[in-house]
């Protein structure tokens, strides 16, 4: 699968309601990096079951 924003491979998959969506590592981190500054993950934190074993 090739990242959604650029023609690279997908790093981390994501699928909901049968639609799958990927994206490279640093499209990732950017994503990530922007939603951090917003509000919405205050929001939710708690609700987030997020598995950070590596």
């Amino acid at each position: 699968m090739e990242c959604h924003y650029c023609d690279s491979g997908a790093d981390v998959v994501v699928e909901k309601d049968g639609v799958r969506v990927g994206v490279c590592e640093a499209h990732f981190r950017e994503q990530m990096e922007e939603l951090s500054e917003s509000e919405f993950v205050e929001d939710i934190q708690d609700q987030l079951d997020v598995d950070r074993a590596e």
